[in-house]
């Protein structure tokens, strides 16, 4: 059974920092592009962040230089380090595993909240 369990969210004042993680089980963890989606209450999914099998890195516009997507295959964990955090931010985090677009992955995690307050 394949679980991507999300951890590391709440709530931060403006200017703060989190750090999401992503701990998957049940599939070859190495092998999948990851993925981070962010989901606004009205809004329509937004990509975030990737991080290729091989580790190359891709980012939105709108967090460059202020995110950090790693990923630990030992772990079977991929984060997101989130400094400089904005009230715009502030969205259900979502985690996918063989990502391809906000809308097409193998498997996705349930989500967990950031809420950046100004």
């Amino acid at each position: 059974q394949v679980q991507l369990v999300e951890s590391g969210g709440g709530l931060v004042q403006a200017g703060g920092s989190l750090r999401l993680s992503c701990a998957a089980s049940g599939i070859l963890f190495r092998m999948h592009n990851m993925g981070w989606i962010r989901q606004a209450p009205g809004k329509q999914r937004e990509f975030v962040a990737s991080i290729s099998s091989s580790g190359s890195t891709k980012y939105a516009e709108s967090v460059k230089g202020r995110f950090t997507i790693s990923r630990d295959n030992a772990k079977k964990t991929v984060y997101l380090q989130m400094n400089r955090l904005r009230p715009e931010d502030t969205a259900v985090y979502l985690c996918a595993a063989g990502y391809r677009t906000v809308t097409w992955s193998d498997y996705w995690g349930q989500g967990t909240q950031v809420t950046v307050s100004s």
